[in-house]
């Protein structure tokens, strides 16, 4: 702007000086040439008045002089002239300033050399006896003039451009400082031109309609920041050509990928799936698959983005369905073991009933096959009861209330009940150590979570094995630990044995019974009372499962 401002202003300034010089040459070259033509007729006038009275034999003391004299008759012919001979002039009848003087008394004519350097006038007059009196003097014309003085014109235009240089630049850095130290943070505390505080006015309305939308704009941001990252689901929004315009937190960690070496969304992921689903919906189609990637299922689903019914995009949300799919996967296991848990026991009782309603049973036989009918009906009771317990602890349903329970004395209980079943296995299950600590809780679910506990720790335990229950306690825990020297668990099923039904070893559970229930129990309890498990196991050796409840 510094620089238009001095271009204008150096341009404008010398247009100026230009136009100025030549005007006031004009007009002096023009005051200059009256004044000649003034004196020239002062001059003739003088010049014929003395011809008048001392006659044609003055003029001879006028020869050599500047101004030319010419004395010429009525007819045109020159009589004198005090620079040439005037018998070698021709007639100066028709020359115009002598016809005017004939008819008027004056005359005057202006006539320029041939190479229009130089000017003649020529003024006229009449005298008494009809003869004209001319005087004629040489003039510069303005290009001859100009042409004179054009070494002293140039050094001025010199001069002259220099000054304005240095004015114009002065002059417009004057012009820009104010504006350049204008605060626009503070338009309205600015103090300079009077007309540039409309452009001020306007320009804070327009900063305060910009910071509120910017305030508006940061707040959405934010809030949109704040959702989107606290997201569990991942999602990305991409351009018609894949590049990601952006993408949360939970997208990329999803996908196991912290930095993105390339714009494409295809570069993320290479799977068919997430492939399937990006090329679909830049078609204009809603896609929606499954992916599974590093022990993990995830569901995709991408819509198209539209504008004027052109795809110019897409949103692609990627969810994490690892633990639903392990939920459904273990539903379905749930109903194939319990259909195959109830189906066992039915089908051995409805063998034993046809045989016996068919007739020709001894009476021996039909007590076997009794004992046989009421093994299996109890053994299916037990497991529709145990199927019952789970579901309640599901639902937390329960409608007995809850009481102060002393874990030792429970323990010691339930060692009480179990001794004759330790025996037959010849395991000690005498060792009992620990202290009196109370807990709020549910009796019966406590019950049978350490029943369930020392229930096992007979079944797997090893001929002359022994098992422990320990009860410990500090200011804000209680803890419950059974402890035995059974056959133990191999570490790749230690995470699984708590789930329904899973058995370590199958053929070995069908020798110990029971319904493969105990451990789900145990862990269902633990939840619905707000508790901790682990579990320690050493194939060969034992295992040692501890149950942490927060004291009330």
């Amino acid at each position: 702007m510094n620089s238009k401002i001095f271009r204008s202003s150096f341009f404008t300034t010398f247009l100026v000086l230009i136009a100025a010089i030549v005007f006031i040459m004009g007009i002096l070259f023009d005051v200059f040439e009256k004044q000649i033509q003034r004196e020239a007729a002062t001059e003739a006038e003088y010049l014929a008045r003395a011809v008048e009275s001392e006659g044609a034999d003055f003029l001879s003391e006028f020869n050599g002089t500047d101004r030319r004299i010419t004395l010429i008759d009525a007819d045109g012919n020159v009589l004198f002239d005090n620079q040439t001979n005037a018998d070698t002039l021709d007639n100066h009848a028709k020359r115009e300033e002598i016809k005017q003087a004939m008819e008027t008394g004056k005359g005057m004519s202006i006539r320029y050399s041939k190479t229009l350097t130089e000017k003649t006038l020529y003024y006229a007059v009449k005298l008494s006896d009809s003869s004209i009196l001319r005087v004629s003097t040489n003039q510069y014309t303005v290009f001859t003039i100009l042409l004179g003085l054009l070494q002293p014109i140039i050094l001025i235009l010199v001069i002259a451009l220099i000054l304005t240089a240095v004015l114009s630049s002065r002059v417009s850095k004057a012009i820009i400082k104010p504006i350049n130290e204008l605060d626009l943070e503070y338009p309205d505390k600015n103090e300079t031109y009077e007309e540039l505080t409309p452009l001020l006015r306007k320009i804070s309305e327009q900063k305060r309609t910009i910071s509120q939308q910017l305030a508006e704009a940061k707040k959405k941001q934010n809030e949109f920041n704040l959702i989107t990252e606290n997201m569990n689901e991942g999602f990305l929004i991409i351009d018609k050509d894949t590049n990601i315009l952006t993408h949360n937190g939970a997208a990329l960690k999803l996908l196991g990928i912290e930095n993105p070496a390339s714009d494409s969304a295809l570069a993320l992921c290479r799977t068919k799936e997430f492939r399937e689903v990006v090329t679909n919906s830049l078609s204009s189609e809603k896609a929606q698959s499954i992916m599974k990637q590093n022990d993990r299922a995830y569901s995709l689903i991408a819509s198209p983005v539209f504008e004027n019914e052109n795809v110019i995009g897409a949103v692609i949300i990627i969810i994490d369905i690892t633990e639903i799919e392990k939920r459904e996967e273990m539903r379905r296991e749930f109903t194939a073991n319990v259909s195959h848990e109830l189906k066992t026991p039915l089908t051995s009782i409805s063998g034993f009933a046809e045989l016996m309603k068919n007739g020709g049973v001894p009476n021996e036989t039909v007590t076997d096959f009794s004992k046989s009918i009421y093994d299996e009906a109890q053994r299916l009771i037990s497991l529709v009861n145990d199927i019952i317990k789970i579901s309640e602890l599901d639902e937390k349903s329960i409608s007995l209330e809850s009481e102060k329970v002393d874990l030792y004395e429970l323990s010691n209980e339930i060692i009480d009940r179990l001794k004759s079943e330790a025996a037959k296995k010849n395991v000690t299950l005498n060792n009992l150590v620990g202290i009196n600590a109370e807990i709020v809780g549910i009796r019966k679910i406590l019950d049978e979570m350490i029943y369930n506990l020392c229930d096992n720790a007979i079944k797997y335990n090893k001929e002359n094995g022994t098992v422990d229950i320990i009860v410990s306690g500090t200011d804000k825990k209680i803890s419950v630990i059974v402890r035995d020297t059974g056959i133990g668990i191999p570490p790749e099923h230690q995470s699984r044995v708590f789930e329904r039904f899973y058995r370590v070893d199958k053929s070995h559970s069908k020798k110990v019974g029971g319904t493969g229930l105990g451990l789900a129990i145990v862990k269902h309890g633990a939840m619905y009372h707000n508790a901790d498990i682990s579990l320690e196991s050493t194939e060969g050796k034992g295992t040692s499962i501890k149950i942490t409840f927060d004291k009330n």
